[in-house]
Formats: structure tokens, sequence, C-alpha cells
């Protein structure tokens, strides 16, 4: 469809708020050096800059005499919408400077399914007393699909298990959190005297189904093949395990958020320090609250949950 203005410019770009500025000060003022010593620049560049102005407005604004200057019946018109258009820039500056440099008002919080239920919590108890003024929205799901939210943009931030994904995203460790082998009463490994990684058998390793990060956890330490029993859930896994189904690893908080289970399901912890798993705060490399980030990492790293460790430096 044409233009119902054919005649008027298309781009914005040679119109500038200085230049609006100039006009606004010689409207007040009807007088041209007295505006251009307002606006601190001289007399010739202000004229200019008024001149330029008028042709990109292809209208006179100024009548100019000797001794006085006045506006054009369309320089009154304009300069009303100049007063309006320079107001809502310094509302636009105003707003600017109040919002928060750091982390506050809402912010979207993800973390994988097997960490939320039973860290989230911890967070949200913390947060309310340190930062007031954050209200955390969250979600629960799966590492690719937190990562894939987090790059879109839904998420400001996730709580995942390491390693992330470099290049679109930062992250920083807050804790190191071990594994527990839960098994049915009267299993085999229930009554070692000493569990390690390497004497666990992979016949009866109860996994997670595909797309948890924790179902790739235990098949790395137990350098196992991917069996075909496997659970949607943590949930469904602590059932198996008490029906006697075989034997799993487990994060430490989702066993110590369960006491009532002690008595279907025997939980040990392992003999290996590398049986477990690094919780980071992950959030997008391009996102310039790096430094808010940082410090919230910092904060969650220093009040870590009681059973869990220290990450590994390096």
């Amino acid at each position: 469809m044409a233009s119902p203005h054919p005649d008027l410019p298309r781009s914005l770009a040679g119109l500038s708020l200085r230049d609006l500025e100039y006009a606004q000060a010689v409207a007040e003022l009807r007088h041209f050096g007295q505006a251009a010593e307002r606006c601190g620049v001289s007399q010739p560049a202000l004229s200019e800059q008024i001149r330029k102005l008028e042709a990109i407005l292809g209208v006179t604004l100024f009548e100019r005499t000797r001794r006085r200057v006045t506006l054009t019946s369309a320089g009154v018109t304009l300069l009303a919408q100049i007063e309006r258009v320079m107001a809502e820039a310094r509302h636009l500056l105003s707003l600017s400077h109040e919002q928060p440099q750091g982390l506050a008002g809402t912010v979207g919080l993800g973390a994988i399914e097997t960490l939320g239920p039973y860290y989230l919590p911890f967070v949200l108890r913390l947060l309310r007393v340190t930062r007031p003024g954050l209200s955390l929205r969250l979600a629960e799901g799966r590492t690719a699909r937190l990562l894939d939210r987090l790059a879109e943009g839904a998420l400001d931030m996730v709580l995942l298990a390491a390693p992330v994904p470099r290049g679109h995203f930062s992250a920083a460790p807050l804790f190191f959190e071990p594994f527990q082998l839960a098994a049915p009463p009267g299993h085999a490994l229930a009554g070692l005297r000493r569990l390690v990684l390497d004497d666990l058998p992979t016949q009866d390793l109860l996994l997670l189904e595909e797309g948890h990060c924790l179902r790739d956890h235990a098949l790395s330490l137990c350098d196992a093949k991917p069996v075909t029993r496997h659970a949607t859930g943590l949930e469904t896994l602590w059932q198996m395990i008490a029906a006697g189904e075989g034997y799993s690893l487990l994060p430490e908080l989702a066993v110590s958020a369960r006491p009532e289970l002690r008595d279907l399901v025997v939980c040990r912890r392992l003999d290996d320090p590398d049986a477990g798993r690094t919780i980071v705060l992950a959030w997008r490399a391009s996102d310039p609250r790096e430094a808010a980030f940082r410090d919230l990492a910092g904060q969650l790293a220093a009040n870590r949950p009681p059973c869990t460790h220290a990450p590994a430096q390096g």
C-alpha cells in the first residue's frame, strides 16, 4: 500500500533528540545566542542544526529577524509535539535509572527433576531471608529441555548437574552431591562391608529412563551398558527398589528427604570419592547480569546443604 504522505522522509536517522532540545531552547528563550549558551554549543552550530531539523521536518519553525525570533504557525504545532517527545525521553531515562542492576523482581529459575523437589525448598528459604526483593518463578524438567528454555529466554538461570555445554552458557559450581547405593533389604550389596563402584554388578542395576542426567551419571560411574529396566522418575525408582527389583544409585538430597523408606530400602554411602555429581547454576553467556548470577552462585555455595561437599576446584 502506498504511503498517504509520499513526500515524507522514510527514515528518522537524521533526527536526534539533541536537535529537538535545541529547538526547545530557541522557542523558550526566543534568542539563538542565549539558546546556544544554554545548550553549550556555538551559535553557528546551533543555527545549523535548527536548519537541518527544519529541512527534515519540511517546515520552517522560526521567523528570524535582527530584533526577535518568533514561532511560525507550524512551529507552534510542532513545538508542542517536541515538548511531548522530550518529556517521554526524560521519562525513559528515569525508568532506566529505577531498574535494578542485579537480580530483583521476578526471575525464572529451572531445576532438573532429580534435584528440584529436594533442593528448591532449601533455596527458597534461604533467599526469602537474604533476598526479599527476589521472586522466583520455578520450573522443573530434564537437562535438554531446561537448556532450551534458558537459551530461548523463558528461564533466566537453571540448576543442573555438570557438565554444562560451553559456548552459549556460563556456569558456576555450587556443591558436590554424593550418590548413595539404594538396595532392598537382603540384597547382596546391602551386606557388604565396603562398597566401591568397581564391585557393583550391572545385571540388576535400575535406572531412570533416557533423558535424565542421573541415568547418564550412573551408567558412567558403573561403566555399565544401558539396561532395559528403568523408571520414569525417582519416586517410581524408590518403589521398584523397595519391591526387590534391583538396586540403584540415588542422590544424597533425595535419600535425606525420604527417611520413612528406610525400613523398605537400605541406603549406604559408597567408599568412592567420585560417586556423585557436581551441581551448578547456569545462565546465558550473553546475559548482562553475569556478575549478579555469580554473586548468587557464591551465596548458594556458601550455604550448601549439610549432606553435600564443596565442589572440586579447577
